[in-house]
């Protein structure tokens, strides 16, 4: 593999972790947000 082909490799993992990240990140705030408005 041509170290062209891994650095491209390589942030393309990296653009996947961090979009799965934030999505993950979203979904944690509204649940937090929902389990404060119940206990209200």
């Amino acid at each position: 593999m041509s170290s062209k082909k891994a650095m491209k490799l390589a942030q393309k993992q990296a653009y996947a972790k961090h979009r799965s990240n934030i999505s993950n990140n979203k979904f944690q705030l509204k649940k937090k947000f929902l389990i404060k408005s119940k206990k209200k």
